[in-house]
């Protein structure tokens, strides 16, 4: 702890990845472009990064026989670090979020259903330091890391998130650059409705007190 930090210990806060901290669309449409190219499989890619937020399992079953999905995972991970890391741009404030809670002498953990490998590489090419990265978990499943980290507090952009939150019983708090509306994740328990996270910081410090 540095000379000039309190005592009073931060607590750790959860972000969710896509749409909360990395606007990942260009770079997902730009993955399933060119999986739809290999296989001749027709793909609506601006329908699919519409409704990013659930495990890319379920998108691609939308497009393959169920037989076929685990494969096409396995294709997509291996194009998306071409593809996909690139062209995604941090989302406004994400950067700033996570140095507000680390400056405060808390924690900050990604907790994504993306796959934790692809996740580091997004957070890396933008320069995002969290403490923590944990893929693979989608809604109530993020409980669990969440829990096991101690989160208090999640921030995220789906109603699954929200969702998440609650199961783990941490405050949840989210924004509307993703696929939810204001009204839709209030419905669904946040408590907390940031437009972005450039209005997380002046929230942080005054819920920090």
């Amino acid at each position: 702890m540095g000379p000039m930090q309190s005592t009073y210990a931060a607590p750790t806060v959860g972000f969710d990845l896509d749409m909360t901290l990395v606007d990942s669309r260009p770079g997902i449409k730009a993955t399933y472009l060119v999986i739809a190219a290999e296989t001749g499989v027709p793909i609506d890619a601006d329908l699919a990064v519409s409704r990013l937020g659930p495990p890319l399992e379920r998108e691609l079953a939308e497009w393959f026989p169920a037989e076929r999905v685990t494969e096409m995972v396995e294709r997509y991970r291996a194009l998306y670090p071409v593809h996909a890391i690139e062209p995604s741009p941090a989302l406004p404030g994400a950067k700033d979020a996570i140095q507000a809670v680390r400056e405060a002498g808390g924690r900050a953990i990604v907790v994504t259903a993306k796959n934790a490998p692809l996740a580091r590489l997004h957070l890396s090419h933008l320069g995002i330091e969290a403490d923590e990265v944990v893929g693979g978990l989608w809604a109530e499943g993020k409980a669990e890391a969440l829990s096991a980290h101690g989160a208090k507090v999640y921030v995220g952009d789906h109603i699954g998130d929200v969702r998440g939150a609650a199961t783990a019983g941490a405050l949840s708090v989210a924004v509307t650059t993703g696929p939810c509306a204001a009204e839709e994740l209030r419905a669904a328990g946040a408590q907390v409705v940031l437009s972005d996270l450039t209005d997380f910081r002046r929230w942080w410090e005054g819920y920090r007190g």
